[in-house]
């Protein structure tokens, strides 16, 4: 089992920048990729970023490149994201994953399918 704990949510301002961490633990030794998800009011689950555990292969979403940037500390089982230049867009619930299958190496998947352990969410809301 594999657990994951979002924090840095908050309410900003468009233009403004957060960064997202998820802490994972458990059999942390069993990742193969992390990445995050978010679901606005009314949509459906979107791919955001994701990032292999042992390489630098990182993967964005059409609707965040160049504004977000995925990276991790294996030390510390933390993956970030960095959201820059943020729009009113961007408001969702923010789901950190973590795919412990490997059935898609060696590139991950932005499929929400792909991914077997799901964080409980952290809400990010950019007000115009």
């Amino acid at each position: 089992q594999v657990q994951l704990v979002e924090s840095g949510g908050g309410l900003v301002q468009a233009g403004d920048s957060l960064r997202l961490s998820c802490a994972a633990s458990g059999r942390t030794f069993s990742i193969y990729a992390m990445g995050w998800f978010r679901q606005a009011p009314g949509k459906e689950r979107e791919f955001v970023s994701g990032i292999r555990w042992s390489s630098d292969n990182t993967y964005y979403g059409d609707s965040v490149k160049g504004r977000f940037t995925i990276s991790r500390d294996n030390a510390k089982n933390t993956v970030y994201l960095q959201m820059n230049s943020l729009k009113p867009e961007d408001t969702a619930v923010y789901y950190c994953v973590a795919d412990t299958t490997s059935l898609t190496f060696p590139i991950i998947t932005k499929e929400p399918t792909g991914y077997n352990y799901w964080g409980q969410g952290t809400q990010v809301t950019v007000s115009s």
